[in-house]
């Protein structure tokens, strides 16, 4: 294992201290935890706050994300562990102004449990909370640590559009009612080249042999739904755009956003071809995005590998709080 690193165990406090002294105009580190929260906070006052997190691994998700216009604050677990309760809650108190806290939980196991934790523990304490439990992933049913379908690049979407509502003075059951409606139209799948390698691990999750690829892996290495040879980048996309169009229905007569994410070790060279490649197929349903991001959103550490979201846009706001202005390190 060659990684950039000092002790496999200070991975986290050390990236997090990093951020936070980088980028200091964005991003604050809250004391005796790995949490960070925005640094402008006259703009969060009489605002709902948006808190997210899990397990670090996943850069930029989801610190990357916290800033005026996106996420109040996120908690960083330990490499592909949920943050613990009590980090969840200290970040929740820190960012309620009164008007109360909404949370974006990927479907995991252990992020919903000390999610849902945490935010006894805040009501406890009189404030408001509110959550979404984001389930995109289309690719298998259950796997390791989920039950139901697992949480994945999508999520930043759910970011983006609650984090520019609430910036616009949305109220708590406003948000909440917005994330109920923006949750089933977000459906994404990938295809890995290779597995990640937790440092504290030190080898990969899986093995992939030179030539193979797997369909529908996790973003913590999580078993997929099918082997095979590698293909060209039109043939993965042939793959991923079907499974999505038997969820979707795809059909031109509608809006969509497109969001094409590397896995961490995929070069911005191959996440173009594959985008040339997404919108020459979504051409064929006579379909042009509304919207569309390509890079680094929802990593898994070094994993080789893309995924590939559609998000149906049933409201015009929707590319609004999509287009919406925000001050972050990652958007």
């Amino acid at each position: 294992m060659k990684k950039i690193i000092n002790d496999p165990h200070d991975v986290v406090p050390e990236m997090v201290k990093g951020m936070a002294r980088s980028y200091p105009q964005y991003v604050t580190q809250i004391e005796g935890t790995e949490v960070l929260m925005r640094s402008d906070t006259d703009s969060m006052k009489d605002k709902v706050g948006i808190i997210s997190g899990g397990g670090s691994g996943h850069e930029p998700t989801h610190a990357g994300f916290v800033g005026k216009g996106m996420l109040s604050a996120a908690a960083c677990g330990q490499v592909f562990t949920s943050p613990t309760p009590d980090q969840i809650y200290e970040g929740i108190k820190k960012v309620d102004q009164g008007k109360g806290v909404f949370m974006v939980v990927k479907n995991y196991s252990g992020d919903v449990m000390n999610f849902d934790m945490a935010k006894d523990l805040a009501e406890a304490d009189g404030i408001k909370v509110k959550s979404i439990v984001v389930v995109d992933d289309i690719a298998v049913e259950n796997s390791l640590y989920t039950q139901g379908r697992r949480g994945v690049a999508g999520t930043i979407f759910m970011h983006k559009i609650l984090g520019a509502a609430a910036q616009q003075g949305a109220s708590l059951d406003e948000i909440d009612k917005l994330a109920h409606e923006v949750l089933p139209n977000i459906k994404t799948i990938a295809v890995a080249l290779s597995a990640a390698t937790n440092p504290e691990v030190g080898k990969p999750g899986f093995v992939l042999a030179d030539d193979e690829i797997e369909y529908g892996v996790g973003i913590h290495s999580e078993p997929g739904y099918r082997r095979e040879k590698i293909k060209p980048s039109k043939e993965l996309v042939e793959e991923l755009v079907s499974k999505l169009n038997d969820e979707m229905k795809l059909d031109g007569s509608k809006k969509y956003a497109c969001l094409v994410n590397g896995m961490g070790a995929t070069p911005l060279m191959e996440q173009y071809i594959f985008s040339n490649d997404v919108l020459n197929k979504l051409e064929e349903f006579n379909i042009k995005p509304a919207f569309m991001k390509v890079g680094n959103y929802m990593t898994s550490i070094d994993m080789a590998g893309i995924s590939l979201t559609l998000f149906e846009i049933k409201d015009d706001k929707w590319i609004d709080y999509l287009n919406y202005p925000v001050e972050t390190i990652a958007w």
